[in-house]
């Protein structure tokens, strides 16, 4: 594979890992994140180089990757004083990982498209294990030839990059992932707690399942660990949350009602209150222990 300079801006629990399978494939990246101790601990584990801004770190890059907190985050590391926008070159790719709105996308794909450059919004499923082990799922908006000349580096983290059309659509197909799996939860909680309940092998209750109707990356990853009141596993509900709101604007938008949806933001929303705020999205069991009660 054709080696690129390439920048990573944003070093949270995906973009740490997704920029260290870029250095790791040979790669000249140079990374950006707002603490910078974060950074210098990158550069110690990986080979590349630290930026002290976004500007500086998108100067020279033909690809530049972002994988920040929201919207307002990415206006800032892209259209801000050090922004991205500022330095990056014509004909550079722009990449967003970023779980965000359909629109702040759109917005800043028609500011690149002012200054010569190309953008997708590229959110990504899999959780902190598929970001350290190389193997998300990536859903795209952009043109087909940027895709097409993309493809090969995003693929670096990935096993699965699809282009769902036009800029947007790759936020939209995130935001009906994160729908179901809000639902895929509140069913796995419920049927976790009747199983335990009646005393049924969690382990032999998942072996049978996960060969069925019932059958999902939840079942089999997370039945036994939230049996066992384990839930440290990366993707904290503080976050599920802030993506829901993101469904829930767009639904609003388009005029469509998400019920189940917002039954499980307020089960997360009890929970945050509760002290879970950084326990991951498998806590929602929690809803129906004695201390909910």
């Amino acid at each position: 594979m054709t080696t690129h300079k390439v920048a990573f801006i944003g070093l949270g629990t995906m973009g740490y890992p997704m920029a260290g399978h870029l250095a790791n494939a040979g790669h000249q990246v140079t990374v950006y994140n707002r603490t910078t101790a974060k950074a210098n601990q990158w550069a110690e584990t990986y080979t590349g180089q630290v930026a002290l801004t976004p500007a500086e770190a998108a100067k020279e890059a033909t690809f530049i990757f972002t994988c920040v907190g929201n919207d307002d985050d990415l206006r800032q590391v892209y259209c801000g004083e050090n922004g991205i926008l500022t330095t990056a070159k014509s004909g550079a790719f722009l990449i967003d990982n970023t779980t965000a709105s359909a629109e702040v996308s759109r917005e800043i794909a028609a500011l690149a498209e002012e200054k010569g450059l190309k953008f997708l919004d590229a959110p990504v499923s899999g959780g902190e294990a598929g970001a350290v082990n190389g193997c998300l799922t990536v859903m795209v908006g952009g043109k087909q030839a940027d895709f097409d000349t993309a493809k090969p580096v995003i693929d670096t983290f990935a096993k699965a990059t699809t282009l769902m059309g036009d800029v947007g659509y790759g936020q939209i197909t995130k935001m009906a992932n994160q729908i179901c799996i809000a639902g895929i939860l509140q069913g796995l909680s419920e049927a976790v707690t009747l199983a335990k309940s009646s005393g049924l092998d969690i382990e032999k209750m998942t072996e049978v399942l996960k060969h069925g109707a019932a059958g999902s990356w939840q079942l089999e990853n997370r039945a036994s660990t939230m049996a066992n009141n384990e839930f440290d596993f990366g993707f904290a509900i503080d976050w599920m949350r802030k993506d829901l709101g993101i469904c829930f604007d767009a639904a609003e938008k388009l005029g469509v009602d998400l019920p189940l949806a917002k039954q499980v933001d307020e089960k997360y929303g009890e929970l945050q209150a509760r002290g879970y705020q950084r326990a991951d999205t498998s806590v929602l069991i929690k809803q129906f222990d004695d201390e909910s009660r």
